[in-house]
């Protein structure tokens, strides 16, 4: 595998124009700035160009991926680097004036103090001006990392993304993403392969179908969908297993974790104590609500994002119907399919609704995820999409 990317890179798959930009940013400290903006498709790996960029500035080689200072920063424990991760639906004006507080102190490790906000979309409007603030007066040896899906105002506005050095990361090939499978997870290769090749060229996702027989059955179940979809009643049976899947996946991830935050809270209150702990707990209540709001809104950000996955999904299996449709049925004239193992199935698609058809279901996916965004309740947005994309009688 000569020429891939060594040391704190090795992971930043498939992307070499991204890789050499931010060495030569390393190596040469007059091409360096005090704010880099990570665009790229859902998958492309971001978050983890943006934190082997940080290993890579802290790094007394350029990271090399084996000092303390890469170890550190990859494993999220560096005193001089900052992960602003949102829990929630947003990140909100007190985290972020939290961190910048922080960040302006002098490094007491590294070169640099580093704050990496991995989806920097989700910053509210209030935390989004106090960044600002920031990036017009920065301190000397602050750098900041924003992760974003694109270059919309509405996934970044203006004024934070033109004082900040854009870097475009692209789709990585189903090719490097089953190399890195196999080389950092221990997948065997042909489960790799299909993996990366389901995966939509996203890693996170070709990662958990690998690993992960509850994940391999859920897309199974969701690109069973479209050509289940023959009656109103089919339809609306459909929309619940969607949503019921998204709701239980979300109750899953966060049961256990929510229970030991609250527990947690509670012994600090003295909750159950008796004598002096009683009035500690009393004055604790403000504190177990404001948790109990942030882990409503993590629940809500997980299952929405399980139902954007299933939709995303959707989308690329009506994508490929429409490119069968589109050249009579011949596959060996498409050049890529989203779901190559699923073939058979959206040639029996395209000839049912054919091109058109495929084309007009594709934009009430989109509508469904547009709705899911204007925070439209989950049942009635996946009810209206399924009853659009029912089969033709």
């Amino acid at each position: 595998m000569s020429g891939l990317p060594e040391g704190v890179w090795r992971d930043v798959v498939g992307q070499p124009e991204a890789v050499a930009e931010l060495q030569h940013a390393v190596a040469h400290p007059a091409s360096m700035t005090h704010a880099w903006l990570f665009t790229g498709p859902p998958g492309s790996g971001r978050s983890v160009a943006a934190r082997a960029f940080a290993a890579a500035l802290q790094c007394p080689e350029g990271g090399d991926g084996t000092c303390h200072a890469c170890r550190t920063v990859l494993a999220g424990t560096h005193a001089d680097v900052r992960l602003v991760v949102p829990e929630g639906l947003s990140i909100g004006v007190k985290e972020m004036r939290t961190v910048i507080g922080l960040a302006g102190r002098a490094p007491s490790q590294g070169r640099f103090q580093v704050v990496v906000v991995e989806d920097a979309d989700r910053m509210t409007e209030q935390a989004a001006n106090a960044l600002l603030k920031m990036l017009e007066e920065p301190p000397a040896r602050t750098v900041f990392l924003l992760c974003a899906p694109s270059l919309h105002p509405d996934d970044v506005s203006v004024t934070i993304r033109s004082r900040c050095r854009v870097v475009s990361l692209r789709t990585p090939p189903a090719e490097a993403i089953s190399e890195v499978l196999v080389r950092r997870d221990g997948v065997e290769p042909v489960l790799a392969s299909w993996s990366a090749a389901a995966s939509g060229g996203h890693i996170g996702r070709a990662r958990r179908l690998a690993r992960d027989d509850t994940a391999r059955t859920a897309r199974a179940a969701v690109l069973d969908v479209p050509l289940s979809l023959t009656s109103l009643a089919a339809c609306l049976q459909a929309a619940d297993g969607l949503v019921g899947t998204a709701a239980a996946e979300s109750a899953a991830a966060t049961s256990a974790a929510d229970a030991a935050e609250t527990e947690a809270v509670k012994a600090s209150l003295g909750v159950g104590a008796r004598g002096p702990g009683v009035a500690a707990a009393s004055r604790g209540a403000g504190q177990l609500k404001e948790l109990e709001k942030q882990q409503k809104s993590r629940a809500t950000r997980i299952g929405r994002d399980t139902l954007d996955r299933a939709l995303v999904d959707l989308a690329a299996f009506y994508r490929d119907a429409m490119l069968i449709a589109g050249v009579r049925g011949d596959l060996t004239r498409v050049p890529h399919l989203n779901h190559p193992d699923r073939s058979a199935d959206a040639l029996d698609l395209a000839r049912k609704v054919g091109a058109e058809g495929a084309l007009r279901r594709i934009d009430a996916i989109l509508a469904a995820r547009t709705a899911l965004e204007q925070a439209v309740k989950p049942q009635i947005a996946i009810e209206a999409m399924c009853v659009a994309l029912r089969l033709p009688a």
